[in-house]
């Protein structure tokens, strides 16, 4: 819950000019709170630059008040859609059920989604990460097409609190993801505590395909950094 209309307009305006130096093989998405979504995509005409949504319905239409709908999202040009990031988890008590629907919409409708799935602190330290995790996999991504799909995993206890995932361990996950989803070529991110000072190492790693970047994606100097990060 991040930037009005006029804050997005001075980040894309120092923001813009560094993907002229991000190699062509990247793709580079920013996620706006909705009310900015149609400011960033006036903004980004002509550029490299992808929108996504923070969210999207399972339904195309209906009495949902504050939700909104894939149609909606596309009339603006976007072209993802997060769910199930960890705060509407936590904080509104999204289930995988309802995190499976978002995302099946979504595909349904022609956005990507990026499905987000990651273990507390608490699960953690009870050596529950793995299941947690498998257990958001198998069902947050079932009848979903993985050549149209990203992962994100975002350890929640890396998030916003200095802590980040050791890149090894991070990159484990990952490949467990792979693995379970069964699909070699899924795109899969690495979430939590992402910034300049560490995505060279993370990127160098095997399984991690890219970055979903919070607090650090908010300045555009550092975003610019972690978007033009140096391949090993």
């Amino acid at each position: 819950m991040h930037m009005t209309c006029a804050q997005a307009r001075e980040f894309m305006a120092a923001f813009l000019p560094q993907l002229d130096q991000t190699p062509n093989d990247r793709e580079v998405v920013l996620a706006p709170p909705f009310t900015a979504i149609s400011t960033m995509a006036e903004l980004a005409k002509g550029s490299r630059l992808a929108l996504s949504s923070q969210n999207v319905h399972w339904e195309t239409s209906g009495a949902f008040t504050a939700e909104i709908s894939p149609a909606m999202l596309k009339e603006h040009g976007v072209a993802y859609s997060i769910v199930g990031h960890s705060e509407p988890r936590k904080y509104f008590s999204e289930s995988d059920e309802q995190i499976n629907l978002r995302a099946r919409s979504a595909q349904d409708n022609g956005l990507i989604p990026i499905v987000c799935v990651g273990e507390s602190d608490e699960q953690r330290e009870r050596g529950e990460a793995e299941r947690v995790i498998r257990r958001q996999i198998e069902q947050g991504l079932e009848n979903l097409d993985p050549d149209k799909l990203v992962v994100a995993y975002e350890p929640i206890w890396a998030i916003g609190t200095g802590k980040t995932c050791e890149s090894e361990e991070a990159n484990r996950i990952c490949g467990l993801i792979r693995s379970w989803v069964g699909a070699p070529d899924l795109v899969i991110q690495y979430g939590g505590s992402v910034k300049p000072g560490n995505i060279d190492e993370l990127m160098a790693m095997s399984d991690i395909d890219g970055v979903l970047v919070g607090g650090a994606s908010l300045d555009p100097e550092s975003f610019g950094r972690i978007a033009n990060y140096q391949a090993g």
